[in-house]
């Protein structure tokens, strides 16, 4: 037999079958149950909490109010005590106690209990008052007071007792003491403390009850601008992003919702880069691919093969045209959804020298084609060190390349393009000159907008996205880029157009 488990086997069966359950975690491992509301968790740390302090109170309180109510009975205790040693007199040569049952009626009323006194001699010949009060279980010293509990009649009493030396000497015996008692009842005192106690705990319980309910209450009138907040996003419609209003926020909440706001505005810039995008591409991809239709259309009822051919030419070059204009419009829509992107830009370091030298070389073939000198120029750059940027290549062959394939579409056939790369140890310059016509006033001012052509470029095929893509990547990047026409030179040299861009230092903006 097989030594794997058959659950194992069905499970390997086929994947028809249902998928096992989840085994669950080792007993010592299982997640304990966690409230998933503000409000519960709040309740659930600070009620027990609360609880458990009141409680701790209650208790100290009780052993407090027992403490108190012994220490008032036994100061009355020793003060009756006190009294009938006052009043007890041997100056007749035996004991007398003056008035004793009026000073004990005085101290049952302060005690409300049973009081019981007695006063003897100390070998117990003679004693006036309850007889065989319990003696204290120490030895008693002269003027010593001594308070305790014992059993007098198998009634649990609390006594105190004083032994003093007898002035005069009873019966003319020097040195002869007396023995002074008082004790009273514990069970009174153990019903007052009782009563005591309970209105403690009753006073306590309530103290408990009103703080949980205002606990609670704050809880909820706290958390009440939440809910507020809830509603409001709630209520709100699918393609509502504006920032959350923090007015009446507590300030522990604030932070959260400007984190919020901030994630809503990237998600507004994102949804509006992308209708913009969708806006762009219906715009301007109707028209090629209307005149596609039509020349379509065209070349199939066309019976000429010449005519055919020139219609097929024709749907060719505007299959280019829009080729071109789709892959534009995607690198400047990824090139924003770059500049939107958390944490930054995944940039690193750029040799530009080999980047040049890269675009340079995918260009030559074109650059024949119209018979364009089109060249590198790294004259400035040390061979040590290079030209290095932080950036993300892509993006930066995405820029030159359109530079590049602007100033060989603008420069006439026999002209030149450079690709120049300089660092003066402060910024690094990628730079595309060209022996073109350059670009009017108004067309330098306007350079980088969407869409738009200057005038030299109406009879170029294109859609004007290149230099919008090219701003748009060197602003990422923190770059700047520059365009001025070059007027020509006294020895004959060609003018044209120099388009720059302008990278700072690693950390630090580009300086002209």
């Amino acid at each position: 037999m097989s030594g794997e488990p058959p659950t194992a086997d069905r499970a390997a069966a086929g994947t028809g079958a249902h998928a096992a359950p989840a085994p669950l975690p080792p007993p010592g491992r299982r997640r304990r149950w966690r409230p998933h509301s503000l409000k519960g968790s709040l309740l659930l740390w600070l009620v027990p909490g609360l609880m458990l302090i009141m409680g701790a109170s209650v208790l100290w309180s009780l052993q407090y109010l027992r403490t108190q109510v012994d220490i008032a009975h036994d100061r009355a205790l020793i003060g009756a005590l006190r009294a009938i040693d006052y009043n007890t007199s041997t100056a007749s040569g035996g004991l007398a106690v003056e008035q004793p049952y009026l000073l004990l009626e005085f101290f049952e009323l302060t005690v409300e209990g049973t009081v019981y006194f007695r006063v003897a001699t100390e070998d117990g010949l003679a004693e006036v008052g309850s007889p065989a009060l319990p003696m204290p279980p120490d030895s008693l010293e002269p003027g010593v007071p001594q308070i305790y509990n014992a059993l007098y009649f198998d009634e649990p009493v609390r006594v105190a007792t004083l032994l003093r030396e007898a002035r005069p000497p009873i019966a003319g015996r020097e040195g002869s003491h007396i023995i002074v008692q008082v004790a009273e009842g514990l069970e009174e005192r153990e019903q007052f403390e009782a009563a005591m106690i309970s209105r403690s705990v009753e006073r306590d319980v309530l103290l408990v009850v009103i703080s949980v309910l205002l606990l609670v209450a704050g809880v909820v009138i706290t958390l009440r601008p939440l809910l507020r907040l809830r509603e409001e996003l709630d209520g709100r419609a699918p393609d509502d992003l504006a920032p959350v209003e923090a007015t009446g926020l507590p300030s522990e909440v604030r932070p959260l919702v400007d984190s919020v706001n901030r994630l809503m505005a990237r998600y507004a810039e994102m949804a509006r880069t992308q209708r913009q995008f969708l806006d762009d591409a219906s715009h301007q991809l109707r028209t090629p691919l209307a005149v596609l239709r039509t020349q379509m259309s065209y070349a199939l009822r066309e019976q000429d093969p010449v005519e055919m051919r020139a219609a097929l030419d024709a749907m060719q070059n505007g299959l280019t045209r829009a080729e071109r204009l789709t892959n534009q419009m995607l690198s400047l829509a990824k090139a924003r959804d770059l500049s939107l992107a958390e944490g930054g830009l995944p940039t690193a370091s750029v040799d530009l020298c080999a980047l040049a030298e890269q675009v340079v070389r995918s260009m030559w073939p074109i650059a024949r084609a119209r018979r364009i000198d089109l060249g590198l120029d790294f004259a400035t750059v040390s061979p040590e060190g290079g030209a290095r940027v932080q950036a993300v290549e892509w993006l930066l062959q995405e820029a030159l390349s359109n530079l590049v394939d602007n100033a060989l579409r603008y420069t006439p056939p026999g002209g030149r393009v450079t690709v120049q790369v300089s660092d003066d140890g402060c910024n690094c310059r990628l730079t595309v000159e060209d022996s073109g016509g350059g670009m009017s006033a108004d067309d330098l001012a306007r350079a980088g907008t969407r869409f738009r052509r200057g005038a030299a470029g109406k009879h170029q095929p294109g859609a004007g996205l290149g230099l919008a893509i090219v701003q748009t990547i060197a602003t990422l990047h923190g770059a700047r880029l520059t365009l001025h026409n070059r007027p020509a030179d006294a020895q004959g040299g060609a003018g044209g157009l120099n388009a720059v861009m302008v990278f700072g230092a690693p950390g630090e903006d580009a300086r002209p």
